[in-house]
């Protein structure tokens, strides 16, 4: 716990320093004719919204350095988080002048207002765009691909609009190295755009997927076999993810972020991804014919067990399984004989995706499995409802702090079961949890 409070400090410095770091800057040398306090403190809002803004790019370019010590669903709700933080700095910024300097608000007229506003003007309203399409992307009825394209486009406007207000502006840029500074810093923000759209999908490009078998489960999915076309593939640990990309190349913004569900101990690079039929992209799995040539994006996530020998349980909660069958596979292939207890939760006993390989598997390794059924079938004996404190203290020995905890599924299930670890006096430390795909 405390190397994890220690390594959040760092990056949280980090963090600052890029944000906080050009805002500083601009105080040294001379100095322009100094303003009231609100106008001051405005405009620092502004600078420091469009740095927030631009790192954001960063978080999202996939760099393992990054994502590996936290795990990408914490890094993407941080993005979401920060994203909104940004967006209020630069909504407030001329929210404050106008209050100051009513005069201002002439600005607001597109027609008549000098270009340097306009770009203000731009870069804010693809701001409120981007918040307001990413959270309400489902009540929109947004397709995951039109949701992706426009995030990725409004995020360069926005910047863009910004930077050239900045710099149309001029009253803390009209010293050259400052504006060097602040355009440096942009060219920066794109070249990591650049490296997420242009660099990396020359390289996936080169190294394809081939469908070798769609296989159909139970639960409304299918499982898609890949092999690697002309080149070994890549290594992954059990609970980990990449980008799957069918229909396009790799340079378009089609790529969708699934959880593989096969071993991490084969030798032919075989890859397997598990999709359960939710809409959208999802629903068109199974039409996907066996010899399409495919392109995955990884491996990602920190979701994945280590060498500690303690009892190691797995909470799943409908496609939620896959990363766990990853993990269970494996753990039989490698002849692991670590204790391992998966509680799994689903609608009904037709739906259980896996339910006779998992009791296949038993026999290979220490494998216990809970089922729980919200819709039980006459005659049934097991667990039944949801996942609750008095079912895991029925089934997981004392103490409940030392063991290992893998959660994965529907977000109300996994706020569930955190919120029961949390009441079984379980350290945050000791368990991680990752939805079973980032759409």
């Amino acid at each position: 716990m405390r190397s994890y409070c220690a390594r959040l400090a760092v990056w949280i410095v980090i963090y600052l320093l890029f944000i906080l770091g050009p805002l500083f800057a601009l105080m040294l040398g001379s100095w322009p004719k100094p303003r009231d306090f609100w106008t001051e403190f405005s405009v620092a809002l502004g600078y420091a919204g469009l740095a927030m803004m631009g790192l954001q790019f960063g978080l999202t370019a996939r760099f393992r350095c990054i994502t590996k010590p936290w795990g990408d669903d914490l890094i993407y709700h941080v993005h979401r988080r920060l994203s909104i933080i940004g967006v209020a700095l630069v909504v407030v910024h001329p929210l404050i002048l106008f209050v100051v300097q009513p005069q201002f608000l002439a600005l607001l007229n597109t027609f008549t207002a000098p270009w340097r506003a306009r770009f203000a003007a731009l870069s804010t309203y693809s701001l409120i765009a981007i918040v307001v399409m990413a959270v309400w992307r489902k009540k929109l009825k947004l397709s995951y691909e039109t949701w992706h394209i426009s995030h990725m486009l409004l995020a360069v406007a926005a910047v863009a609009g910004g930077v050239i207000h900045m710099i149309g502006w001029g009253y803390y840029l009209v010293i050259p190295w400052k504006r060097a500074l602040w355009i440096g810093m942009s060219v920066f923000w794109v070249g990591l755009l650049a490296y997420v759209r242009v660099i990396k999908p020359l390289f996936l490009i080169r190294r394809p997927y081939r469908v070798v078998e769609v296989r159909e489960e139970r639960g409304d999915t299918h499982t898609l076999v890949m092999l690697p076309e002309g080149h070994p593939g890549f290594r992954f640990a059990p609970g980990q993810w990449g980008w799957l990309t069918v229909w396009e190349s790799p340079f378009k913004a089609s790529g969708h972020p699934f959880v593989f569900s096969s071993s991490a101990a084969v030798s032919d690079g075989r890859v397997e991804m598990s999709i359960r039929n939710l809409g959208d992209f999802t629903s068109t799995i199974r039409t996907i014919p066996a010899g399409k040539r495919v392109y995955l994006d990884g491996p990602y996530g920190s979701f994945t067990v280590g060498d500690t020998p303690a009892l190691h349980v797995l909470i799943a909660g409908g496609v939620g399984i896959s990363p766990m069958m990853s993990i269970i596979r494996t753990f039989a292939d490698r002849g692991d004989q670590r204790p391992v207890i998966l509680v799994y939760g689903s609608r009904d006993w037709e739906s259980v995706t896996f339910r006779e390989e998992l009791e296949i598997l038993k026999p290979r390794l220490n494998l216990t499995i809970v089922h729980v059924l919200e819709d039980p079938p006459d005659g049934w004996t097991g667990e039944k409802g949801c996942i609750a404190t008095v079912l895991l203290k029925r089934h997981l020995p004392l103490p409940y702090a030392d063991h290992e905890y893998f959660i994965c599924g529907p977000d109300i299930m996994m706020d569930a079961a955190e919120n029961i670890l949390d009441e079984l006096g379980v350290p945050i430390s000791r368990y991680r949890s990752e939805p079973p795909s980032f759409d």
